[in-house]
């Protein structure tokens, strides 16, 4: 009889965490349309990290540019926002659930969620860092003329070895997904519940949580976002590390905090979208399944 408990209790554990694969995918999946719709304004915030300029003429670059390379680089954030997804709330809730059993009230369970999205977003920085490399070489209009399609990046990157050409940036990225992922994992459930003691329901708690969360963790973070954006938008010249990176790019802005933050405002709009949807759709779908 123990036997078949345990056997079913397994079964039972390793249903809940597909489902919370299959959840995370789902949820990501609904969201690439606002992703689609917003990217323009993604290119915008990047072309403002690349070079410094203020709104009007990354908007004045882009038109010039034309309708047609206006959405060049989107395969690669569409692709990578479902498996994104998948992977960061799949992992996280295996990855919790594993803490849960083992850490035998040694870590608060309060402090769970955050380390659990901690180890999800390292994982997911190793995944997903060839991608974000590729989409970063594809905005750069400065590589349109001898690298332009993304075939021709894809055969440039892997003729290069791996810290040079498709895990440039590592560590920033590293750095910047795990710190991340940690934040909102671990701000989003006190947020949510706050919220519903407020009066609002469910899905409407999720989603501002989703947003309040993401926008918070993404002006936190930005500066590295900017860091890793200049360490990958590039394939040819000069290989800077991360610390010459680091000090090339806070002398180009002038030693200034405001300009390091310039097109910060926009990831707000674009974090307000994607991941409070995200949230409120994932929330909703693992609260029916319970």
């Amino acid at each position: 009889m123990a036997g078949g408990s345990d056997r079913k209790k397994d079964e039972e554990g390793h249903r809940d965490t597909m489902i919370g694969f299959l959840h995370g995918g789902i949820s990501s999946l609904l969201s690439t349309l606002p992703t689609l719709i917003v990217f323009p304004v993604y290119k915008t915030i990047f072309r403002q990290q690349i070079h410094n300029s203020p709104v009007h003429q990354a908007v004045g670059q882009l038109y010039k540019e034309g309708p047609m390379k206006l959405y060049r680089g989107v395969a690669p954030p569409l692709l990578m926002r479902t498996l994104n997804g998948t992977l960061l709330f799949g992992l996280q809730g295996t990855l919790l659930k594993q803490l849960s059993l083992s850490s035998q009230n040694v870590i608060p369970a309060s402090a769970l969620p955050a380390l659990a999205g901690f180890g999800a977003g390292m994982v997911e920085a190793v995944v997903f860092t060839p991608f974000e490399r590729v989409q970063n070489v594809l905005q750069n209009g400065q590589n349109d003329r001898h690298l332009p399609t993304l075939k021709s990046v894809l055969v440039r990157l892997r003729a290069q070895r791996p810290a040079l050409g498709f895990y440039r940036a590592l560590l920033p990225i590293t750095t910047r997904n795990a710190l991340g992922s940690s934040l909102y994992f671990g701000l989003k459930g006190p947020v949510r519940a706050f919220l519903e003691e407020q009066g609002l329901s469910q899905g409407v708690s999720s989603f501002i949580a989703g947003m309040l969360t993401s926008m918070a963790t993404s002006l936190t973070l930005y500066p590295l976002s900017v860091l890793v954006a200049n360490m990958q938008a590039q394939v040819e010249g000069e290989v800077a590390g991360v610390t010459a990176s680091w000090r090339n790019l806070w002398e180009t802005r002038q030693r200034s905090v405001a300009l390091l933050y310039r097109g910060g405002s926009l990831v707000i709009l674009r974090s307000c979208i994607t991941w409070g949807i995200a949230t409120a759709i994932y929330d909703r779908q693992q609260k029916r399944s319970s």
